[in-house]
Protein backbone atom coordinates (compact mmCIF):
# COMPACT_ATOMS: atom_id res chain seq x y z
CA UNK A 1 0.00 0.00 0.00
CA UNK A 2 1.44 3.43 -0.88
CA UNK A 3 2.08 5.84 1.92
CA UNK A 4 0.75 9.31 2.38
CA UNK A 5 2.50 11.85 0.24
CA UNK A 6 3.84 14.88 2.07
CA UNK A 7 2.04 18.11 1.30
CA UNK A 8 4.27 20.97 0.30
CA UNK A 9 3.92 23.65 2.92
CA UNK A 10 3.44 27.14 1.60
CA UNK A 11 5.70 29.40 3.64
CA UNK A 12 3.94 32.64 2.99
CA UNK A 13 2.44 32.73 7.54
CA UNK A 14 6.02 34.28 23.59
CA UNK A 15 4.29 37.48 23.42
CA UNK A 16 0.68 38.49 22.94
CA UNK A 17 1.51 39.74 19.47
CA UNK A 18 -1.33 39.84 16.94
CA UNK A 19 -0.93 38.44 13.46
CA UNK A 20 0.09 41.24 11.13
CA UNK A 21 -0.97 40.86 7.52
CA UNK A 22 -1.92 42.83 4.47
CA UNK A 23 -5.25 44.63 4.36
CA UNK A 24 -7.84 42.22 3.01
CA UNK A 25 -10.82 44.24 4.25
CA UNK A 26 -13.97 44.25 2.10
CA UNK A 27 -14.23 47.32 -0.11
CA UNK A 28 -17.67 48.09 1.24
CA UNK A 29 -19.90 47.12 4.13
CA UNK A 30 -22.22 45.40 1.66
CA UNK A 31 -19.61 42.69 1.16
CA UNK A 32 -20.39 41.40 4.65
CA UNK A 33 -23.53 39.63 3.52
CA UNK A 34 -25.12 38.61 6.82
CA UNK A 35 -24.56 39.32 10.49
CA UNK A 36 -22.69 36.50 12.19
CA UNK A 37 -24.19 37.28 15.60
CA UNK A 38 -27.64 36.44 14.22
CA UNK A 39 -26.61 32.90 13.26
CA UNK A 40 -27.42 30.74 16.28
CA UNK A 41 -27.75 27.14 15.08
CA UNK A 42 -25.10 24.94 13.50
CA UNK A 43 -27.00 24.93 10.21
CA UNK A 44 -27.30 28.73 10.19
CA UNK A 45 -23.60 29.10 10.88
CA UNK A 46 -22.71 26.60 8.16
CA UNK A 47 -24.96 28.47 5.71
CA UNK A 48 -23.22 31.72 6.70
CA UNK A 49 -19.80 30.17 6.19
CA UNK A 50 -20.67 28.81 2.74
CA UNK A 51 -22.18 32.12 1.63
CA UNK A 52 -19.25 34.22 2.80
CA UNK A 53 -16.43 31.92 1.73
CA UNK A 54 -17.88 31.60 -1.76
CA UNK A 55 -18.25 35.38 -1.97
CA UNK A 56 -14.81 36.21 -0.60
CA UNK A 57 -12.95 33.70 -2.77
CA UNK A 58 -15.07 33.80 -5.92
CA UNK A 59 -12.06 35.05 -7.92
CA UNK A 60 -10.41 31.66 -7.29
CA UNK A 61 -13.30 29.91 -9.09
CA UNK A 62 -13.97 27.70 -6.07
CA UNK A 63 -17.10 26.81 -4.10
CA UNK A 64 -17.41 25.47 -0.57
CA UNK A 65 -20.15 22.81 -0.53
CA UNK A 66 -21.77 20.43 1.93
CA UNK A 67 -21.07 16.75 1.41
CA UNK A 68 -23.20 13.83 2.52
CA UNK A 69 -20.19 11.59 3.07
CA UNK A 70 -16.43 12.08 3.40
CA UNK A 71 -14.67 15.32 2.51
CA UNK A 72 -13.13 15.66 -0.93
CA UNK A 73 -11.71 18.34 -3.21
CA UNK A 74 -12.74 18.46 -6.86
CA UNK A 75 -10.70 20.67 -9.21
CA UNK A 76 -12.39 23.07 -11.60
CA UNK A 77 -13.49 21.87 -15.03
CA UNK A 78 -14.22 23.82 -18.18
CA UNK A 79 -17.81 24.26 -17.03
CA UNK A 80 -17.75 23.98 -13.21
CA UNK A 81 -15.81 25.72 -10.43
CA UNK A 82 -13.59 23.76 -8.07
CA UNK A 83 -15.42 22.34 -5.06
CA UNK A 84 -14.22 22.05 -1.47
CA UNK A 85 -16.61 19.42 -0.16
CA UNK A 86 -16.74 19.05 3.62
CA UNK A 87 -18.17 16.16 5.60
CA UNK A 88 -21.79 15.79 6.68
CA UNK A 89 -22.48 19.52 6.91
CA UNK A 90 -20.18 19.95 9.94
CA UNK A 91 -18.83 23.46 10.49
CA UNK A 92 -15.46 22.30 11.81
CA UNK A 93 -15.06 19.90 8.89
CA UNK A 94 -15.48 22.88 6.58
CA UNK A 95 -12.75 24.78 8.42
CA UNK A 96 -10.43 21.78 8.17
CA UNK A 97 -10.95 21.40 4.43
CA UNK A 98 -10.49 25.13 3.87
CA UNK A 99 -7.20 24.95 5.77
CA UNK A 100 -5.93 22.25 3.40
CA UNK A 101 -7.03 24.28 0.38
CA UNK A 102 -5.37 27.42 1.73
CA UNK A 103 -2.00 25.64 1.93
CA UNK A 104 -2.15 24.20 -1.58
CA UNK A 105 -0.46 26.10 -4.37
CA UNK A 106 -1.89 26.75 -7.81
CA UNK A 107 -0.77 23.40 -9.26
CA UNK A 108 -2.15 21.27 -6.45
CA UNK A 109 -5.49 23.04 -6.76
CA UNK A 110 -5.79 21.49 -10.22
CA UNK A 111 -5.48 17.95 -8.77
CA UNK A 112 -8.19 15.73 -7.27
CA UNK A 113 -8.03 15.96 -3.48
CA UNK A 114 -5.25 18.54 -3.92
CA UNK A 115 -2.86 15.72 -4.89
CA UNK A 116 -3.11 14.35 -1.37
CA UNK A 117 -3.40 10.58 -1.13
CA UNK A 118 -5.34 9.76 2.00
CA UNK A 119 -4.94 6.47 3.87
CA UNK A 120 -8.24 5.67 5.63
CA UNK A 121 -8.81 4.83 9.28
CA UNK A 122 -6.79 1.75 10.21
CA UNK A 123 -3.37 3.13 9.25
CA UNK A 124 -0.18 1.37 10.28
CA UNK A 125 2.23 3.03 12.70
CA UNK A 126 4.38 4.20 9.76
CA UNK A 127 1.41 5.62 7.89
CA UNK A 128 0.10 7.28 11.03
CA UNK A 129 3.45 8.95 11.68
CA UNK A 130 3.45 10.41 8.19
CA UNK A 131 -0.20 11.45 8.52
CA UNK A 132 0.58 13.39 11.68
CA UNK A 133 3.59 15.09 10.08
CA UNK A 134 1.47 16.25 7.14
CA UNK A 135 -1.41 17.41 9.37
CA UNK A 136 0.54 19.76 11.68
CA UNK A 137 0.25 22.85 9.46
CA UNK A 138 -3.39 22.47 8.33
CA UNK A 139 -4.55 21.73 11.88
CA UNK A 140 -2.64 24.72 13.24
CA UNK A 141 -4.35 26.92 10.66
CA UNK A 142 -7.71 25.27 11.36
CA UNK A 143 -7.23 26.13 15.05
CA UNK A 144 -6.71 29.77 14.09
CA UNK A 145 -9.85 29.73 11.93
CA UNK A 146 -11.86 28.18 14.77
CA UNK A 147 -10.56 30.69 17.30
CA UNK A 148 -11.55 33.60 15.05
CA UNK A 149 -15.07 32.12 15.11
CA UNK A 150 -14.87 31.56 18.91
CA UNK A 151 -15.40 27.84 18.34
CA UNK A 152 -13.77 24.93 20.14
CA UNK A 153 -10.95 23.22 18.29
CA UNK A 154 -9.79 19.64 18.82
CA UNK A 155 -6.82 18.02 17.13
CA UNK A 156 -7.63 14.95 15.08
CA UNK A 157 -5.43 11.88 14.78
CA UNK A 158 -8.20 10.24 12.72
CA UNK A 159 -7.12 6.61 13.22
CA UNK A 160 -9.56 5.00 15.62
CA UNK A 161 -9.03 1.43 14.40
CA UNK A 162 -5.30 1.63 13.67
CA UNK A 163 -2.13 2.59 15.52
CA UNK A 164 -2.85 5.27 18.11
CA UNK A 165 -0.05 7.61 17.11
CA UNK A 166 1.76 10.16 19.25
CA UNK A 167 -1.14 12.28 20.46
CA UNK A 168 0.73 14.47 22.95
CA UNK A 169 3.63 15.03 20.59
CA UNK A 170 1.23 15.92 17.80
CA UNK A 171 -0.49 18.48 20.02
CA UNK A 172 2.91 19.94 20.93
CA UNK A 173 3.72 20.32 17.25
CA UNK A 174 0.39 21.93 16.36
CA UNK A 175 0.79 24.46 19.16
CA UNK A 176 4.42 25.13 18.16
CA UNK A 177 3.27 25.82 14.59
CA UNK A 178 0.76 28.39 15.79
CA UNK A 179 3.49 30.03 17.86
CA UNK A 180 5.65 30.25 14.73
CA UNK A 181 2.96 32.22 12.94
CA UNK A 182 2.74 34.75 15.76
CA UNK A 183 6.51 35.02 16.24
CA UNK A 184 7.18 35.47 12.53
CA UNK A 185 9.19 32.25 12.18
CA UNK A 186 6.56 31.15 9.66
CA UNK A 187 4.18 33.15 7.49
CA UNK A 188 0.57 32.21 6.91
CA UNK A 189 -0.38 31.29 3.34
CA UNK A 190 -1.99 34.30 1.68
CA UNK A 191 -5.50 32.81 1.47
CA UNK A 192 -5.39 31.63 5.09
CA UNK A 193 -4.36 35.11 6.23
CA UNK A 194 -7.12 36.69 4.15
CA UNK A 195 -9.73 34.27 5.51
CA UNK A 196 -8.70 34.95 9.12
CA UNK A 197 -8.87 38.70 8.67
CA UNK A 198 -12.29 38.56 7.02
CA UNK A 199 -13.61 36.28 9.78
CA UNK A 200 -12.30 38.72 12.38
CA UNK A 201 -13.97 41.64 10.58
CA UNK A 202 -17.25 39.74 10.59
CA UNK A 203 -17.21 38.19 14.07
CA UNK A 204 -15.03 40.36 16.35
CA UNK A 205 -15.15 43.92 15.01
CA UNK A 206 -11.87 43.43 13.20
CA UNK A 207 -9.83 42.58 16.30
CA UNK A 208 -6.91 40.45 15.06
CA UNK A 209 -6.02 37.12 16.56
CA UNK A 210 -3.46 37.28 19.35
CA UNK A 211 -0.98 34.72 20.66
CA UNK A 212 -2.65 35.14 24.07
CA UNK A 213 -5.68 33.28 22.73
CA UNK A 214 -3.72 30.05 22.24
CA UNK A 215 -2.14 27.75 24.79
CA UNK A 216 -0.93 24.16 24.78
CA UNK A 217 -3.37 23.30 27.57
CA UNK A 218 -6.31 24.15 25.30
CA UNK A 219 -5.51 21.06 23.21
CA UNK A 220 -5.86 18.62 26.12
Amino acid sequence: MPLLQKQAEVITSTDCNPIHHKDYAPKSAQQILAVWANQHTEQQQVDWLILHFNHWFSYHNVHLVRGDFEPEYFPATLTEPARIQFAHGFFNSALHEISHWSIAGAHRRTLPDLGYWYAPDGRSAEQQQLFEKVEIVPQAIEWMFATAFARKFRVSLDNLTGEAGQGESFKDNVFAQVEKYFSGQATLPRDAAKFIQLICLSTRQGKPLSACEFSREMLN
